[in-house]
């Protein structure tokens, strides 16, 4: 849910007061980062958002009292009073540290949706919910409580100075105004965290943002909004423009969106953050006592520069944690869908791993040898057709994003996790659901798609087929059988 604030907005003077903490805290930061020791114990984390819905499978408005059931640390607030969020402990990915995590999330899933199912709601895993509709983002009870997510609905309007403006073109168009920023709460994703050292921070990062493209394509699961089949991964640019702080004229004069892939490879962690300061006016300037404070082991707490990090919605975040004894960084990649199901999820997290290990270490990084654009421009194409893209891949040239998995990117992810220290079998058990989810050409997008296009034909009207693919959705979601085999009837 990110940093609590306490204030609902912010007066000028405190802005310019944040300003100032910024560039200190940014000052302090790059005096720690050439002199300090952080941990490098390689340790991989997951949050995962969700979806709360009714039986009838319409989204269930009370977060706060499924949290109240579940009564879970782990498990926090989301933006929309129809989502939560789950966080899962760090853990070691050596030997069969991906099967606990594939375990654990199954099992503090399962927990969840028992409690839930005390304050009459049902927990969903998928990108965007397909039964949302203009009358729940439109109404009041959509915002989750909390000074942090009024605070930030209000400040993205004013910078604005206007409602927001959503115009999507997929497959149907989507046109529309929204009086506040709940069309970015139906946005629910997989946030995958690596720790790395300062050294290595750079090169994980830029072999992050290299791969967006076909961990987009494989993972696509939100192809439905409000009703309209739009983008194989349609959360991508609806959380783009959904939280967009520039009106169009700023837009026209090439101001950077808040919601942003980047602009370039990077040398340092550090080029992150001084982009942020230097490109992002502040959205939630609250000023913290603690600014100037450390850790008892010395580590500069920033609580400015960390939470302004928060509002810069980078698909690849930088996160600099200050800990209790030894600080540390993480590469928080955030382009994936929530869902389908736990072992799709176990899945996409061991290939993005697998990936990355092997990118960053190569002797010539495969980034030197690609402009920034083109990782950008395929991120952008694979949004917008999951599994049917063609991508340029440095050293190949334009290929099916599908043979550049099968020929290329699993292979490279087998030797990267084996490298790690992962067992083989996992390897195998992880990497052949990607492989054959590939193949196939079926992930959880596709396989919206096919059924919402088959219940149609039955003679479903939209309404009610959508309901009824979320039906079948949650039951597929529950056998724990990968998207790929699911049945399109």
């Amino acid at each position: 849910m990110g940093t609590e604030v306490n204030a609902r907005s912010f007066s000028r003077e405190e802005r310019t007061r944040y300003r100032r903490r910024l560039l200190e805290n940014l000052d302090r930061f790059a005096g720690f980062l050439g002199t300090a020791q952080f941990a490098d114990t390689a340790s991989i984390g997951v949050e995962l958002e969700l979806n709360l819905t009714n039986d009838d499978f319409t989204p269930a408005l009370r977060n706060s009292s499924v949290l109240e059931e579940i009564a879970d640390p782990a498990f926090q607030t989301e933006m929309g009073a129809f989502n939560i969020e789950m966080n899962h402990p760090a853990l070691s990915i050596r030997g069969r540290g991906l099967l606990e995590l594939e375990e654990s999330l199954r099992s503090q899933l399962n927990r969840a949706d028992e409690l839930a199912a005390k304050a009459d709601a049902n927990i969903l895993m998928v990108g965007i919910l397909p039964t949302l509709t203009h009358e729940v983002l439109d109404g009041d009870a959509w915002i989750s409580s909390g000074a942090r997510y009024e605070a930030l609905n209000t400040s993205v309007l004013q910078a604005r100075g206007e409602d927001v403006y959503l115009s999507l073109a997929g497959t149907e168009s989507l046109t529309r105004y929204a009086k506040n920023i709940a069309p970015e709460a139906a946005c629910t994703s997989l946030q995958l965290h690596l720790e790395v050292s300062p050294a290595d921070f750079a090169p994980a990062w830029n072999a992050a943002q290299l791969i967006a493209g076909p961990q987009v394509a494989l993972a696509a699961n939100s192809p439905i909004f409000l009703e309209h089949v739009l983008w194989q991964e349609t959360r991508i640019e609806l959380f783009k423009q959904a939280i967009d702080t520039r009106p169009p004229e700023m837009r026209n004069q090439g101001v950077r969106p808040r919601v942003w892939f980047g602009e370039r490879w990077i040398t340092s962690i550090f080029d992150l953050f001084e982009e942020n300061v230097r490109y992002f006016p502040a959205l939630l300037p609250e000023l913290s006592a603690a600014s100037s404070g450390s850790t008892d082991a010395g580590a500069p707490l920033l609580p400015e520069l960390r939470l302004h990090n928060g509002t810069v919605y980078r698909w690849n975040r930088p996160i600099y944690d200050p800990g209790t004894n030894t600080p540390n960084l993480r590469l928080e990649n955030r382009v994936l869908p929530a869902g389908p199901t736990v072992l799709d999820v176990s899945a996409n997290a061991a290939f993005f791993y697998g990936l990355v290990q092997t990118l960053r270490t190569a002797d010539r990084p495969l980034w030197t040898r690609t402009a920034f654009k083109t990782a950008a421009d395929n991120f952008l194409a694979c949004s917008r057709l999951g599994l049917d893209a063609t991508v340029y891949w440095p050293g190949i040239g334009d290929i099916p994003v599908t043979e550049l998995v099968v020929r290329h990117l699993v292979p490279m992810a087998a030797d990267g996790l084996r490298t790690l220290g992962v067992d083989d079998a996992l390897v195998e058990r992880y990497l052949t659901v990607i492989r054959e989810r590939a193949q196939t050409e079926q992930n959880g997008a596709s396989w919206q798609v096919s059924v919402l296009s088959n219940l149609e034909a039955e003679g479903y009207d939209r309404s009610s087929a959508l309901a009824e693919l979320t039906r079948r959705y949650w039951h597929h979601m529950h056998s724990n059988e990968p998207v790929h085999l699911w049945p399109l009837d």
